[in-house]
Formats: structure tokens, sequence, C-alpha cells
């Protein structure tokens, strides 16, 4: 496990980060147009250096623990969780271009999604 940093001010910027990707990551949760899983990982990994007692919580939690738990010892991704998270990104390509119209902004983000879609299903399953 990485050593808590030490500087007092990187310290709380990191929980501040922390704290705030993990709200971002709950109200993805609910909206197909946010993330969840990129901002919780974020979560995890700035509450690593910042607050052992924030990331223990983190992975005590019934929604991310499980998942974060699966990838940090296994490195694998759950069957139910590659089939949410494509699901979610076509539901919010879907939705960008119909009510986007800007060809440039909705290529960029078609093409992001489409790599974080490759990643997930380029990784191993939970057996």
């Amino acid at each position: 496990m990485p050593e808590v940093v030490k500087n007092s001010a990187l310290r709380f910027s990191l929980f501040a980060v922390g704290v705030t990707a993990l709200i971002l990551g709950a109200v993805g949760a609910f909206l197909p147009v946010l993330p969840t899983t990129p901002f919780v990982i974020l979560a995890a990994f700035c509450f690593i250096r910042s607050s052992p007692k924030a990331h223990a919580w983190l992975y005590r939690q019934r929604l991310f623990g499980p998942a974060l738990r699966d990838w940090d010892h296994h490195r694998v991704i759950s069957r139910k969780a590659k089939i949410l998270a494509i699901t979610m990104m076509l539901i919010s390509a879907a939705v960008m271009w119909v009510r986007i119209n800007n060809l440039i902004l909705n290529s960029i983000i078609s093409l992001i999604l489409l790599s974080v879609a490759v990643f997930i299903l380029t990784r191993k399953e939970q057996p």
C-alpha cells in the first residue's frame, strides 16, 4: 500500500479531489451521461494517498467495494458490471448524438467512450 502523502496541503487537496470524485461517481450511478467507475477509481486513488480511513470506508461500501476489491486483487471486472457499463455508455452516446448539435464534440466524446468500452471488454471476467 502506498504511503500517505506527508505534505498537509497536498494531502488535503488529494482528499478534496477524492470526495469530489466520489460525489460525482455517486451521481453517475443514477445519471446515464456521467460515468461512475472512473470517478470511484479516482476517489480510491486519492484516498489511499490522503486518508487510509476514507480508503477503507470506500472499500467497505456495498455499492463500490466489491468492484474495487475485484479489480485490486484479481484485475477482473464482473460480467454484470461490463454489461451495465457498456449499456450506459451506449445510452449516453445515443442521447448525446440526439441532443447535442456539435459534430466535433460528439465525435471526441464518442471516441473516448469507444476507448473505454474496448478497455472494459478486453479485461478478464470474474471467475
